[in-house]
């Protein structure tokens, strides 16, 4: 468990350093940068992002769910606010940056991870 917790952790600092040649006007330093970086976007998206689609639900159906995508840039936009070394040139680098940073993250993941499994548990009944 924490084993995978940290290889998923690795896989999206380093999809933070891929950013970079993606978007151009995200820019991460070094890998340090990258590792902190992918920390904060981990604890925010585990402990504000929820909230937030909470708070915005109205916004988010009456977009369709369109409105995640703006909630994710302006999280990912404050998380480079914070760390020093990476930096995001405005709310439509953020948008973007944080599209291609979920992508890359997820084929990354996917590369490592394989495919879900899906587990069926079939309960019989109990025949006397």
């Amino acid at each position: 468990m924490a084993r995978n917790l940290l290889i998923v952790w690795l896989i999206n600092a380093l999809a933070l350093l891929a950013l970079p040649y993606l978007v151009p006007s995200v820019q991460v330093d070094s890998i340090y940068t990258a590792l902190v970086a992918a920390l904060l976007l981990g604890f925010v998206n585990t402990l504000i992002r929820p909230l937030l689609v909470l708070l915005t639900l109205p916004a988010t159906v009456l977009t369709l769910g369109l409105f995640i995508f703006v909630i994710n840039g302006l999280l990912f936009w404050f998380v480079a606010s914070f760390v020093k070394g990476f930096s995001v040139q405005g709310f439509w680098s953020a948008f973007f940056g944080a599209i291609v940073y979920a992508l890359v993250s997820w084929a990354a993941s996917a590369l490592v991870f394989g495919p879900p499994r899906i587990v069926v548990v079939r309960h019989e009944a109990h025949r006397p």
